[in-house]
C-alpha cells in the first residue's frame, strides 16, 4: 500500500511539474506579444505558472505552498523563461493568440486534475474539490493577463474556458468514484478539460454573452 501510495504521490506532483511547465510558457508567450522586457517576462511566466496553485493551497489551509516545498521548481520555470526567450529571439517567432493557446489549453487540464486530486487528499466534498481545480486551472492565466492589461481569456473571448475544467474536474470525481486508479482519473481529467478547451477554439463554440 505505501508503494502504492508513493506512486501515486508521484505521479501527481509530475502533473503538476508539467502544468507548471505549460503555464510558465503560456506566460513568456503571452509577455512576448505584448513586447515586454526581461523582468516583465519573467514576472509574468511566475504568475502564471504560481498563481492558480498558491490560491489552492491557501484556500486548502495547505502549507507550505507547492513552489516553497519545491525550490527545485523555480529554477525550473526561471530556466524556462530564459530558454523560452532566447529561442523566441533567435527564431524570429512571433507569439500569437493561437501559439499561445496551445500551452494555456494545456496546463489548464494538468492543473485542473492536480487541484482536483488535491482537495479531495484533504477530504473536501465533491463540488468544492471541483472548484478547487477550476480555480487551480484558472486563476494562473487570470493573473498573467491582468498583468498584461487584457481582460482575462476566461470571461473576454466567449469560449468555453472555465467550463472545460469544470466539466473535467467532474470526469474526475466520476472515475474517482467509481474505484478507477489514480492515474487514470488524472488522464480523463486532462483529456476532457484540454479536449474540451480544442474543441471550443477549433470549432470556435461560443458562450451566451449578456446583452443589454
Amino acid at each position: 500500500m505505501n508503494n502504492i501510495q508513493h506512486w501515486g504521490e508521484t505521479l501527481r506532483l509530475l502533473v503538476e511539474l508539467a502544468g507548471t511547465a505549460a503555464f510558465a510558457l503560456s506566460g513568456v508567450l503571452e509577455g512576448a506579444r505584448k513586447k515586454l522586457d526581461a523582468v516583465g517576462i519573467f514576472v509574468v511566466g511566475f504568475l502564471a505558472a504560481f498563481g492558480g496553485g498558491t490560491l489552492r493551497d491557501l484556500l486548502l489551509d495547505q502549507r507550505p505552498f507547492f513552489w516553497v516545498r519545491h525550490v527545485e521548481v523555480l529554477w525550473g520555470v526561471l530556466a524556462i523563461c530564459l530558454l523560452a526567450m532566447l529561442f523566441l529571439r533567435s527564431q524570429h517567432f512571433e507569439a500569437t493568440l493561437k501559439t499561445i493557446a496551445v500551452p494555456d489549453a494545456l496546463g489548464l487540464g494538468l492543473f485542473t486534475a492536480t487541484g482536483v486530486h488535491q482537495a479531495l487528499v484533504a477530504q473536501s466534498p465533491a463540488l468544492v474539490a471541483v472548484l478547487m481545480g477550476l480555480i487551480t486551472g484558472v486563476f494562473g492565466g487570470v493573473l498573467r493577463d491582468i498583468v498584461c492589461n487584457e481582460i482575462p481569456t476566461t470571461f473576454s473571448d466567449h469560449q468555453p474556458y472555465a467550463v472545460c475544467a469544470f466539466a473535467g474536474g467532474w470526469a474526475y470525481i466520476g472515475l474517482w468514484q467509481l474505484g478507477t486508479p489514480g492515474w487514470l482519473a488524472l488522464l480523463g481529467c486532462l483529456i476532457v478539460t484540454a479536449g474540451l478547451r480544442g474543441l471550443a477554439i477549433w470549432r470556435n463554440w461560443q458562450l451566451p454573452v449578456w446583452q443589454a
